[in-house]
């Protein structure tokens, strides 16, 4: 496929294609990894909820997990930086998906992505919560209502989802991106500019201490979505200065705010953690977004990538609760051993996983989608 020609002025100017769409042959080809890369963001952060840190998650093992697992919990403590991978997956796959659709389809194609699996996640949590409420302690009906709406965390109401708290991140992600860049059209230029005067309003930002650009803006996680932002850009038109400066900014904010935010997290004495392992960590976040975008990992074509991709999203909404809720029952209640325990509480999560995919994302999204699309109206 010819690479399509880019320009500061008027944007993108596309180069002809052949019949294989560039989504469709990117997917077959070089992306392939990103799915794989998912799994792991999920997987990293589904171990530090279940070996790596105290609370809730030592009731179920029936002490804390850094005994149960004395070698791997060290290693789980950083787990939780999962998600820094995900918010840069996720700015170079909203780059990627949203290139050439207009704004309602962008909208579209989110909400039926999102709130389908997700619904299903606030059933089955909020059911094992009425079951077993030692493990997870009801919320109130008009809290649960509000729930549904996947704003909870802004109205200040109990959350279901323990996780939930990054698809409010990544809500605001895309709200910022289809405001200033998909309503006119996604171009090179746009994108530039966009990750351009984000990055300088985060750094002001921390300058103000106002609590509404700090909500808007994202200061510590912006730069990871500005990053993967660029990183598509590179994958799309080649790499110069100007995008590997983004990237080489992006990663050098990242770093501070991760190692500042998580190096001690408050009301989590029992978390230690290395500074440098932040940074390493961090770093190869974007190392492995990058040897995507730049075509190293083509190699990695195996179909089962594609499975693992599209478990990912309903395996990291019902992991953590559920999971605790699956390892009490295993490990104290018939006595499995603590490594039986864990295994097998992955594989059901997983399994649990693909149902939710299965029956409710592969049949539900679709039709979720065609009934957004505004009817045409006629008018006598």
């Amino acid at each position: 496929m010819t690479t399509p020609s880019r320009t500061l002025d008027d944007g993108p100017i596309p180069a002809p294609e052949p019949a294989a769409t560039p989504a469709r042959t990117e997917r077959r080809g070089r992306l392939l990894a990103l799915d794989g890369l998912r799994l792991v963001a999920a997987l990293m952060v589904c171990l530090y909820h279940y070996t790596g840190r105290g609370g809730t998650i030592s009731e179920s093992w029936h002490q804390n997990p850094a005994e149960v697992f004395p070698t791997l919990s060290r290693a789980a403590v950083y787990g939780c930086f999962g998600v820094q991978l995900f918010f840069v997956i996720s700015g170079f796959v909203i780059c990627m998906s949203s290139w050439g659709r207009t704004l309602g389809d962008f909208f579209r194609s989110r909400v039926s992505r999102l709130y389908p699996a997700y619904w299903v996640a606030l059933v089955l949590v909020t059911g094992a919560s009425l079951v077993l409420p030692a493990v997870i302690a009801p919320v109130r009906l008009d809290e649960f209502l509000v729930n549904l709406t996947m704003l909870q965390q802004p109205m200040g109401a109990t959350r279901v989802l323990g996780v939930c708290w990054t698809l409010w991140v990544e809500v605001r992600f895309y709200a910022l991106f289809a405001l200033f860049v998909v309503v006119r059209g996604v171009t090179y230029r746009r994108v530039v500019l966009f990750c351009s005067v984000w990055t300088l309003a985060l750094v002001l930002c921390r300058t103000t201490g106002d609590a509404l650009t700090d909500q808007v803006l994202m200061p510590e996680y912006a730069p990871f979505f500005i990053g993967g932002l660029a990183l598509y850009l590179i994958h799309r038109f080649g790499g110069d200065l100007l995008l590997w400066g983004i990237v080489a900014v992006s990663w050098l904010l990242g770093q501070s705010e991760a190692t500042r935010g998580l190096w001690h997290r408050a009301g989590h004495t029992e978390l230690h953690r290395d500074p440098y392992v932040v940074v390493l960590i961090v770093t190869l976040s974007f190392a492995a977004v990058a040897a995507v975008a730049l075509g190293w990992t083509r190699w990695a074509s195996w179909r089962w990538l594609t499975t693992a991709g599209a478990l990912t999203y309903p395996f990291y909404l019902v992991h953590e609760h559920l999971g605790w809720f699956v390892i009490r029952v295993l490990h104290r209640f018939l006595g499995l051993p603590p490594a039986a325990t864990l295994g097998a509480t992955v594989l059901i999560m997983l399994a649990l996983a693909w149902l939710v995919h299965r029956f409710v994302e592969k049949p539900v999204g679709p039709r979720l989608r065609r009934a957004l699309k505004p009817r045409s109206l006629s008018h006598p």
